[in-house]
């Protein structure tokens, strides 16, 4: 036969190292590089967020500074008392003069930066101190620290009204950010904060404090991230309070949520008293510098890499197919039917052990082949003593017998009645010398036989049947249950009386047949003595019946029996749910 063309082992074996290499070559180099990159940037990321923490200290210091100004008259309870006079002029005036008046001037002063402190009072005893200035002038650039007005100025102002209620107590100490009035216009903000009785529980005032946003910021320089880097600060509407930055392309980025947007690095922090937050942005063509240095190094190291590993796959490859090559040439010398072909190979390795392997394989073979013969040779002739077991010549004999005294003694309907069991009986058994039988048939014979002993026996036998349906439909060696009833019927019967039960049903891939009596049992010496290793003259049928199963079905088949002597026996024999293509009959 034209044998294909194939391609030899050796290419295979060294195409599939070419791209067993070059695979995870590629992945290991984009994975370096890709790993790479992202180490640059989270490192960037982590150095800039470094430099802005810092940065948020500095603002938040300034921010604190102000906050501290405020909680000097928030928590001062002389204020308070102060502010509940009701008295005449003279005293309310002196008690603005030498307490209110020093401590707004005591706390302007703890800010290192130009503030202007508006205190408004419920109190209207108390008199106004402010300076005329002519409208929309800077507030910061005159020469007051601090003005007292009266509550009713602010009332109506939609920047008063809009903040938030004061909590169930009816108190809030919270501090409000806020550009109102005419800050936005001169780059000012204002802390908001409300003055509370603590003793009443009552409303008796509101601070603001007007200061730069450039002296809350100036910490803020983009110089400290890099050339082209930004840094702005957002309020909470996302709106630019204050920037700086080396370009401005930051004006034109639409959202500020994302960490990473299309050409920048973008690193957030808030600033929680003034719910504002501080946003670095540096270019990623920054970073880049960096990242092209560890591509082109990358790219030089999968190169080499992959010359130094082809090399390698090369002689691996050429190392393997020459050892399979004289695999495959014994091989094909099998096949030719040359058994006598040996691997001659030195070595301690996988390739030393297939070689033996081999050569064991060979040697076996001739075995093998003698083997199977000798298991066919013992099956034809287990079945050639199975068939002379079915014609017993001791049953026969004695069934003729018992037809005879029928005859003489005029029992002429039982007589007829045995002719036709041991025509049926026989006729089941021969069945045309077919060795394997389906299920019913075995126990149709079976039963044939039964009713012939129950002819000769009579009352003395009652035998009963538990036939699962499921059986039928199934296969099965033929006479494996008559000779356990005629074992019954010869050894366990010493009673007046004897009960048979056959069942038959199925368990799981198997089908299991039971023969039980109530007759004299075994003991385990009898049970022993019939499973011998040579065999003796006792439970000759039995072993006929267990090699039978074992040699078409395999040994996990067979018989089993229990006994209890004095007692009983059981019988289990097991037969695989097995089914001929053909059918038997």
């Amino acid at each position: 036969m034209k044998r294909k063309r194939m391609l030899p082992f050796g290419y295979k074996l060294m195409i599939s190292y070419l791209l067993i290499v070059l695979i995870p070559v590629i992945i290991i180099g984009y994975y370096a590089y890709t790993t790479s990159v992202q180490s640059i940037r989270v490192q960037a990321s982590s150095s800039i967020e470094g430099t802005l923490q810092q940065t948020r200290e500095n603002i938040m210091y300034q921010v604190n500074q102000l906050i501290r100004m405020t909680d000097q008259l928030y928590w001062d309870y002389s204020m308070q008392e102060s502010l509940r006079l009701r008295e005449n002029g003279w005293v309310v005036y002196e008690t603005t003069i030498k307490s209110i008046e020093p401590k707004l001037q005591n706390a302007v002063n703890l800010t290192p930066n130009r503030a202007l402190l508006r205190f408004y009072v419920q109190n209207e005893q108390f008199p106004e101190m402010y300076a005329l200035h002519k409208a929309g002038t800077d507030p910061l650039v005159r020469m007051e620290t601090y003005e007292l007005f009266h509550m009713k100025r602010i009332l109506s102002e939609p920047w008063y009204t809009n903040l938030p209620k004061a909590g169930s107590n009816g108190i809030d100490s919270s501090v409000y950010w806020r550009q109102i009035e005419e800050d936005e216009k001169f780059g000012n903000i204002s802390l908001l904060r409300h003055f509370y009785d603590y003793n009443k529980l009552q409303h008796i005032g509101f601070m603001r404090v007007v200061s730069r946003i450039k002296d809350m910021l100036r910490s803020v320089d983009y110089e400290k991230l890099g050339e082209s880097s930004s840094v702005v600060v957002l309020d909470e509407n996302e709106r630019i309070v204050y920037a700086s930055s080396g370009s401005r392309t930051f004006a034109k980025l639409e959202s500020w949520s994302d960490k990473w947007t299309e050409k920048h690095l973008i690193v957030k922090l808030p600033l929680p008293s003034v719910n504002w937050t501080i946003v670095a942005m540096v270019p990623d063509k920054q970073l880049q510098k960096e990242a092209g240095k560890v591509k082109n190094l990358t790219i030089l190291v999968c190169i080499g890499s992959f010359f130094v590993l082809a090399f390698i796959s090369w002689f691996v490859s050429r190392f393997f197919s020459i050892r399979i090559t004289k695999i495959i040439h014994s091989l094909n010398a099998y096949r030719d039917g040359r058994f006598d072909k040996r691997i001659q190979y030195s070595g301690n390795d996988e390739f030393y052990q297939i070689a033996e392997a081999f050569n064991e394989m060979g040697n076996h073979i001739n075995t093998l082949i003698h083997k199977v013969y000798l298991v066919n040779v013992e099956k034809k002739e287990a079945e050639l003593d199975a068939l002379q077991a079915q014609i017993n010549p001791h049953f026969l004999y004695n069934t003729l017998s018992s037809i005879s005294k029928l005859g003489k003694l005029g029992e002429i309907d039982k007589l007829d009645e045995m002719v036709a069991g041991l025509a049926k009986f026989y006729r089941l058994t021969l069945n045309r010398g077919k060795v394997i039988i389906p299920v019913q048939l075995e126990i149709e014979q079976v039963k044939a036989y039964i009713a012939i002993q129950k002819i000769k026996y009579g009352s003395r036998i009652d035998v009963l049947y538990d036939i699962e349906t499921d059986v039928y439909g199934y296969d099965t060696v033929k006479l494996i249950l008559q000779p356990f009833i005629e074992n019954i019927l010869g050894h366990a019967f010493f009673q007046a009386h004897i009960v048979i039960t056959l069942r038959a049903y199925v368990d799981g891939e198997s089908i299991v047949f039971k023969i039980i009596d109530d007759g004299i049992g075994m003991k385990s010496e009898t049970i022993k003595q019939i499973w011998a290793p040579g065999g003796t003259g006792i439970g000759y049928g039995i072993r006929n019946v267990d090699e039978r199963i074992k040699l078409h079905f395999s040994a996990k088949y067979g018989v089993t029996i229990g006994s209890c002597y004095g007692a009983g026996t059981t019988v289990m024999i097991r037969i695989p749910l097995y089914k001929e293509s053909k059918p038997s009959y």
